[in-house]
């Protein structure tokens, strides 16, 4: 069992994931076989997911399944099992992306500057860069992260942000790309066309001949 005011969050995340799921995001993971109804919805396994994230602090699939079975039974009685639970989450990562992608465009804080975006972006390790990357090799490879002075392989996460007084810059968009892809190759292919903007970075978005072109394009 949990409290009454998590409780509440728990009703409130299920019922925002439902309309979600209603409008679009059931199209992100439709199902065309015999096996399409399932006991454990969709929609359930995203908000024992969230919730768990959010309320519990415990990132891992296995933390999360654990605890839902220990402390949600009466909310989701058919749960299942951990690889199940598992399978059927991995499954769900473009409804995850739409979701993101919705929330955020609904939710600006009305503090943002929307003429001012923060760049920056993060390494995701997968394994050290002295071994040999064996986790997801469709979409990892191997990179250098120079504020840890690291190889490693992985992913990397890109973050485009309004910036905010005094406070966490809000993140507008994100892009996942291989280790070894540059920083500035993303910036040039997702955002560098956007207009009336004014962006901020470290060293590595320097390139003095990219961004003169680019503001001899604008202004033609």
């Amino acid at each position: 069992m949990i409290i009454q005011t998590k409780a509440v969050k728990l009703i409130q995340i299920y019922s925002t994931i439902c309309e979600k799921f209603e409008k679009d995001l059931k199209y992100t993971c439709e199902r065309f076989s015999n096996n399409d109804k399932q006991d454990l919805t969709d929609e359930e396994i995203m908000t024992i997911y969230l919730f768990v994230i959010e309320e519990e602090q415990r990132f891992t699939i296995k933390q999360i399944h654990r605890f839902a079975n220990e402390y949600l039974r009466s909310w989701f009685p058919k749960l299942g099992s951990y690889s199940a639970f598992s399978n059927r989450l991995n499954r769900l990562s473009e409804a995850f992306k739409d979701l993101v992608t919705d929330l955020i465009t609904e939710y600006y804080p009305e503090d943002c500057f929307y003429n001012q975006s923060l760049l920056d972006s993060m390494p995701i390790v997968t394994c050290s860069g002295k071994r040999s990357g064996n986790v997801a090799k469709d979409i990892t490879d191997k990179g250098y992260c120079s504020t840890k002075s690291m190889f490693y392989y992985g992913v990397k996460l890109h973050a485009l942000a309004f910036r905010r007084e005094n406070k966490i810059p809000f993140p507008e968009e994100i892009q996942i790309t291989p280790a070894s892809v540059n920083d500035l190759t993303v910036f040039k292919e997702a955002w560098s066309m956007k207009e009336d903007r004014c962006f901020f970075g470290d060293k590595i978005y320097q390139n003095k001949e990219f961004f003169s072109d680019l503001k001899k394009k604008k202004t033609l």
